[in-house]
């Protein structure tokens, strides 16, 4: 039998790619309080005014990477637009696209039929498996529990002008914008849009980049350097791909240029003259923000670097794996095996390798 803890984006994918091999959902137990695999994600990208997704064309759910996103609306709307822009790495999928993705999937997969409500707080490992919680013995667990929570900067603490970017959100007429990432880039335009004026409060000017981490760890060669090299590297490096970016472009540019010739938009080092204060300043870090893992890691004495949990290169975690059982971790708590595991080709790549993981178990 097989579980899934965690029934956001890194979950459902997760059992898309073990439905797809045939498992079927009978015999995969997906444990979290919401059935909607977007129940938490859809929210966020809402209160932003998100309209875009941030990844390509094969930044979808499905076990198979082709046909992607741009191939499905390719035939809906019944032109190769999306097919031309997909070749020159310029496709964004739209939220919509995404969306109706995800709802298909859902359906196609039985994911409902899997679904249990519960929410998982410990893992103990057993003779031939792990226990989850006395809701049974599993002998193949995956752990997907997604960001630990919204971040909010100490000094805003118990300010009433302050809300998280990711929560409901109108905005005033003088707004300032914490933060320097995608979610902070997005706030800007929409706040200018709305006719506010911005100051930008943050702490160093962000990187522009399409992605947060650089393309060559997204394939085989960037990623054999990244799991060969050294613990305290790897965890410099991975703290690297934490530094605020948002891409390069004109659509990002020109508001701004043109909100600062009008005096709209500025920089500034704090928030104490404006009426509204949003904090694009993303998630909690580090598995001890999650209940789970740390008590997974305190429990079974797991080894760490700073704020990760140590994994094989396919996500596994090695000292509770053997020739029974399989424990991986997907998601953003899988940046040890895969810099980009908060990305849904992250996703994949740990449900492809927690799958063929278990299958070498199954067979022996």
């Amino acid at each position: 039998m097989y579980a899934i803890v965690g029934g956001g984006l890194a979950g459902f994918t997760t059992y898309a790619t073990l439905r797809h091999a045939g498992i079927e959902a009978a015999e995969i137990a997906v444990f979290d309080n919401d059935p909607d695999p977007v129940a938490r994600w859809r929210p966020r990208v809402a209160a932003i005014r998100q309209t875009e997704m941030r990844s390509e064309s094969d930044g979808h759910c499905s076990a198979r990477s082709f046909p992607g996103l741009a191939v499905r609306e390719a035939r809906r709307r019944r032109t190769v637009g999306p097919l031309l822009r997909s070749v020159c790495d310029r496709y964004r999928p739209s939220v919509v696209e995404f969306l109706d993705h995800v709802e298909e999937l859902r359906a196609r997969t039985s994911w409902d039929a899997s679904f249990q409500p519960f929410e998982i707080s410990r893992v103990a490992a057993v003779p031939g498996g792990f226990e989850l919680d006395g809701r049974g013995v599993f002998q193949h667990v995956v752990l997907a529990t997604g960001h630990p929570g919204l971040a909010l900067p100490h000094g805003v603490l118990g300010d009433r002008r302050a809300v998280h970017a990711y929560e409901p959100h109108d905005y005033t007429g003088s707004v300032a914008i914490v933060g320097a990432g995608m979610a902070a880039a997005t706030e800007w335009r929409n706040a200018l849009a709305s006719g506010a004026n911005v100051v930008s409060i943050r702490r160093r000017e962000p990187l522009r980049r399409p992605l947060n981490v650089e393309r060559q760890f997204f394939a085989k060669r960037g990623l054999r350097m990244f799991h060969g090299a050294e613990p305290n590297w790897r965890a410099e490096l991975l703290t690297s791909f934490s530094a605020p970016s948002y891409p390069p472009g004109r659509a990002w540019d020109e508001p701004i240029e043109r909100a600062t010739a009008e005096g709209r938009f500025r920089v500034a080092s704090d928030w104490r003259e404006t009426e509204q204060v949003i904090c694009a300043t993303g998630f909690k870090r580090g598995y001890r923000e999650d209940q789970l893992l740390r008590r997974l890691v305190d429990d079974h004495g797991l080894d760490t670097v700073e704020r990760w949990v140590v994994l094989e290169p396919d996500a596994g975690v090695g000292r509770l794996c053997d020739a029974s059982r399989t424990l991986a971790i997907a998601g953003v708590a899988a940046q040890w095996a895969y810099p980009a595991a908060d990305t849904l080709a992250g996703m994949k790549y740990v449900a492809r390798r927690f799958l063929a993981r278990s299958r070498r178990c199954r067979t022996r």
